[in-house]
């Protein structure tokens, strides 16, 4: 199945894990990527904030697969800063390979934050936060 920003927001937190548990990890992605924030996942309020996000926060990351590097394209003009590393490793979901987004060595803002992303279909990827080890929100990336 293809699924878009719009399908996955409309999804339960149960879902969305669901959907990532049953993905691969794909490649580790090159180029920019258009990304949505995914809070409060299967309500009313979800899209709302998600366009919130998107217009003010957080666009999406730019990942150069050659460094294993990605910038994230941040603020209403996409600024791009918060740099991560990018590699292969088990998720801390369900310790099956994801591909980490790992801020921890690159970041002074943002060095506890652990993003971990997998294909769900072509060129789109879900993602999960964490906070230290504790999950945050979801997100997902349309190259």
């Amino acid at each position: 199945m293809a699924y878009d920003a719009t399908q996955l927001l409309k999804m339960s937190q149960v879902q969305l894990d669901d959907l990532f548990r049953a993905s691969p990890p794909g490649d580790i992605p090159n180029g920019s990527a258009e990304g949505t924030a995914i809070i409060a996942p299967g309500t009313q309020y979800s899209l709302p904030i998600a366009q919130v996000i998107n217009h003010f926060g957080w666009q999406g990351k730019i990942f150069d697969a050659k460094k294993g590097t990605l910038k994230n394209r941040i603020f209403a003009f996409g600024f791009e800063a918060i740099i991560a590393k990018v590699y292969k490793a088990p998720s801390w979901l369900d310790n099956k390979e994801c591909i980490v987004l790992d801020y921890s060595e690159t970041s002074l803002v943002a060095h506890w934050i652990r993003d971990e992303i997998r294909l769900i279909g072509p060129g789109f990827y879900l993602g999960k936060v964490y906070w230290a080890h504790d999950r945050l929100i979801d997100f997902c990336l349309q190259f």
